[in-house]
């Protein structure tokens, strides 16, 4: 086996091992005011190889990328490339959560149908994870419940 024949089987296994990544879809957080921001994202985002498509959102502030890449990496060149704070999108459709308006998960900068995502922060908001029994207590004091504890 030769160089040239040696060197041909690492390009390929190369090529092979980026081929094995899995297609991820992205979402982040990136404020863009204006269309030179908007225009900056996009441009960064057609030099970055591994980013297959992406879609802008300017009102809401979002971006969603799909590609082979990992979300660190694409944070990191983002980042760098449009000198922008990026940030992972923080928020989820409100039926994914159990409790969409406890404190922890209600968020008022959150676009409308959205909330913030407490079921992978445990920190986040106990009550919107919460199990039958603290429910329960929740409910008893809550203002829906017409057999609710009053207290004047």
């Amino acid at each position: 086996m030769g160089v040239k024949e040696l060197v041909k089987e690492l390009w390929a296994e190369k090529k092979n091992r980026k081929k094995l990544k899995q297609l991820k879809t992205i979402d982040l957080k990136i404020i863009m005011d204006c269309e030179g921001c908007e225009r900056k994202v996009r441009k960064a985002l057609e030099d970055i190889k591994d980013v297959s498509s992406f879609e802008l959102n300017p009102k809401q502030k979002k971006v969603s990328v799909t590609g082979y890449i990992e979300q660190g990496k694409l944070i990191k060149r983002l980042a760098h490339k449009t000198g922008k704070k990026v940030e992972p999108w923080p928020y989820v459709p409100y039926e994914v959560v159990p409790h969409p308006y406890a404190p922890g998960a209600y968020d008022k900068k959150a676009p409308p149908g959205y909330v913030k995502n407490v079921l992978d922060d445990p920190d986040a908001a106990p009550l919107a994870r919460a199990n039958s029994l603290e429910e329960k207590y929740s409910s008893a004091f809550s203002d829906e419940n017409p057999n609710a504890c009053v207290i004047m």
